[in-house]
């Protein structure tokens, strides 16, 4: 260990400004990347990669473009893309008829789901799984509850239509949160 953090430590040190900038706003960019996949795949994190790629990226230009602003609107949007995507897919359930327990099964499974998945078929497991296991989780919970498949599938229904507005608005709010980014540090 101690000869990994001497060879970080050289490379920093080795490591001309220049290339340490560009090495930073490399990992802005990725980050982003990963920020517009995980606005549309239920298991990563987006809008928070997206504003932790604008964070590197100001970071790395001494905050001259990117500037603390900018970062606390991005955070507001982060915090109502975060709040949105869990209060819509839990009223969705629960204006269906689902209870607490069934949200929690639906939560539970999907993320179960999409690691599971996830190793079948990267991108579209980990979608696939998602869904599958939350509308597992709902339907398995709701049946035992009430033992009543008409009930229970009409709670999952509503967890998916819940999950989709969720998505619409995760999807749209990252779409802003990069405008908003190459606003800043581009024009």
């Amino acid at each position: 260990m101690p000869y990994l953090v001497r060879l970080s430590a050289s490379f920093v040190i080795q490591s001309s400004p220049m290339e340490t900038t560009t090495l930073l706003f490399a990992l802005a960019y990725l980050l982003m990347f990963l920020g517009v996949l995980g606005a549309v795949l239920p298991m990563l994190p987006g809008p928070l990669f997206i504003w932790l790629g604008a964070l590197v990226w100001g970071w790395a230009d001494g905050f001259q473009a990117v500037g603390w602003p900018t970062l606390a609107v991005m955070a507001v949007l982060l915090l109502l893309a975060w709040g949105g995507d869990l209060l819509l897919s839990t009223l969705g359930s629960r204006y269906a008829g689902a209870g607490w327990k069934a949200v929690a099964a639906a939560i539970l499974g999907g993320v179960l789901g999409g690691i599971l998945f996830s190793g079948l078929l990267p991108v579209i497991g980990t979608i696939l799984g998602t869904i599958i296991g939350a509308v597992t989780g709902i339907l398995a919970v709701e049946y035992h509850e009430k033992r009543d498949w008409g009930r229970a599938f009409q709670a999952s229904k509503g967890y998916v239509l819940g999950y989709l507005a969720a998505s619409v608005l995760k999807l749209s709010l990252s779409l802003l949160m990069l405008a908003i980014f190459a606003w800043q540090a581009f024009v």
